[in-house]
């Protein structure tokens, strides 16, 4: 008896990625590491004068900006995660650096240094 053959289901036409998708590239990606991370910092500076000398506005205004942020470096990461190679554990360092000060800074070198050089 011979080895058991393996059929795979048929494969479709190519589909465009949903227009959400599309442009979720290292570059894009780098560019939203580091104003997350900028949002961050200036949120946290936001948070100190308010509690220091009640100044409220800059935790108004950068607030909702960084949790955009935040929100779009997620969701990109996740999603080039699979084309970059990402393990499990490098995904886990890649989405810790979206919350911890500094931390995109550092994720955009690791970035420059270690993933593919992509065509503009």
């Amino acid at each position: 008896m011979g080895g058991a053959k393996r059929v795979g289901l048929p494969r479709g036409p190519e589909v465009d990625p949903p227009l959400a998708l599309r442009g979720m590239n290292v570059r894009n990606f780098r560019h939203v590491a580091l104003l997350e991370a900028t949002s961050f910092l200036l949120l946290l500076l936001a948070s100190y004068l308010k509690h220091v000398h009640d100044e409220a506005i800059g935790v108004q205004v950068l607030g909702p900006i960084h949790g955009l942020l935040f929100i779009a470096y997620v969701v990109i990461a996740l999603n080039i995660r699979d084309d970059l190679g990402w393990s499990g554990g490098t995904t886990l360092l890649i989405l810790l650096g979206a919350v911890l000060p500094f931390g995109g800074y550092f994720v955009d070198r690791w970035l420059e240094r270690n993933s593919p050089a992509e065509s503009a």
